[in-house]
């Protein structure tokens, strides 16, 4: 499904208590019943509850299940949308919102403005839709875990890639302006660069690929190592080069900027299969990076480096011999945690989303929409508790991270 936010406008105070109630409800049942939602609601009187219910049941944001044992409702990724984009409202993060301009595996892009009229970047993490795509003769398959939902999973790629992103800002690394994050959403800065894998031609293409293995080791040095390294998820922005600024003023634009005088500098985006480079299968995700540009840039710019290397050898040594701030135990200190790694990564290995380079809209867009039919179908018809993504505690524990990740603070190389 796409991003709608047209409703929203229409929507009551009383509408989003209703919404909420049913998103409290499903962390201990599948299908919440209305008399659950009702009450969690806070709302007096019945007949307010059920206009809502109805009100929200006709823009999907709340579905009712088949064949269910009683009368109730699940969330929808809509309903979650607009559970995000009304606290980033609340919090004047997103004032407006534009067009969808990216569709990945696992998230949506879409252009949202500030109030003061700056765009900005949200992006929806959707890890359903690609388990759809690797697990669809499991229907049941959530419900034989000891972890999460696909939307509990998508909440924590959503705060493990703020955490990530907020640290590598702050410590020199060319990322996306991390400024909030809700739920399974993430509000960042707007770059103004196409993807490498838009580009067709670079005019230097040994100095960017130098650039991007530089990026990969000194990412290592700090003790992470991205793991989804390829030409999806690198930026690559113009700018004018430092040694030829004095030739131009301020207000000269790029397109009256000399072909030699404009340096090409890669931003690194997505983080949710990132990993520590103590991590159990380290060495194969740092190949697998490497691999990656170097498949790549000998296939678009013909390009083959007569160097072999990097080595994860070489990065363990530099590591050891050089270390930068351990981001990767600074960031599970602050308030991801390795339980919600683990789950995390499980998952996205579990069903094919941990980077595998490839991103098809259309085939996402139907897998999606088979989602969400298949919840209204199939759902829960027994009316037990959730155990997927029921554990109080751990709900406890996951508002209580991305809480602390707000006011993440990362000391500086």
């Amino acid at each position: 499904m796409k991003l709608d936010p047209k409703a929203i406008r229409y929507l009551t105070s009383e509408d989003f208590k209703v919404l909420a109630g049913v998103e409290a409800g499903s962390r201990n049942h599948e299908v919440v019943p209305t008399p659950l939602i009702s009450q969690l609601s806070g709302l007096r009187g019945g007949s307010g509850v059920h206009r809502s219910i109805s009100n929200l049941a006709k823009i999907n944001l709340i579905a009712k299940v088949k064949n269910s044992k009683y009368d109730g409702y699940r969330l929808t990724y809509g309903g979650l949308d607009y559970l995000a984009l009304n606290a980033h409202q609340k919090q004047k993060v997103v004032y407006s919102v534009g067009n969808q301009i990216g569709v990945g595996k696992e998230s949506d892009i879409v252009v949202v403005a500030h109030s003061s009229g700056s765009q900005r970047i949200l992006k929806i993490h959707r890890l359903g839709r690609i388990s759809f795509r690797t697990v669809k003769t499991n229907r049941d398959y959530l419900r034989h875990r000891s972890t999460g939902s696909w939307m509990y999973m998508s909440r924590l790629a959503a705060m493990k890639e703020f955490a990530f992103m907020k640290a590598l800002r702050e410590n020199g690394f060319s990322v996306p302006e991390p400024i909030a994050q809700n739920r399974h959403t993430i509000v960042m800065s707007l770059i103004d660069a196409f993807p490498l894998r838009q580009i067709s031609k670079v005019p230097n293409p040994e100095g960017l690929y130098s650039e991007l293995m530089e990026m990969i080791l000194e990412l290592a040095r700090f003790g992470l190592i991205h793991g989804d390294f390829n030409e999806f998820n690198l930026l690559i922005k113009e700018e004018v080069d430092a040694d030829a600024r004095e030739k131009y003023t301020p207000d000269t634009k790029l397109d009256d900027v000399a072909d030699e005088d404009i340096r090409l500098v890669p931003v690194l985006i997505d983080f949710p299969q990132m990993v520590s480079i103590d991590h159990m299968n380290a060495e194969m995700y740092f190949d697998r990076d490497v691999n990656c540009v170097k498949r790549y840039f000998q296939r678009k710019f013909h390009f083959v480096s007569e160097v072999p290397g990097p080595t994860f050898a070489q990065a363990r040594k530099n590591f050891m011999k050089n270390p930068g701030k351990r981001l990767d135990i600074e960031v599970e200190a602050s308030g991801f945690s390795r339980k919600m790694a683990r789950e995390l990564e499980k998952y996205m290995q579990d069903v094919g989303a941990d980077g595998d380079g490839r991103e098809d809209g259309e085939d996402e867009e139907g897998s999606e929409e088979e989602e969400e039919e298949s919840g209204e179908e199939s759902g829960s018809e027994t009316g037990e508790p959730n155990e997927a993504e029921s554990s109080k505690e751990a709900d406890k524990d996951v508002e209580e991270s991305s809480q602390q990740l707000e006011g993440l603070k990362v000391s500086g190389a």
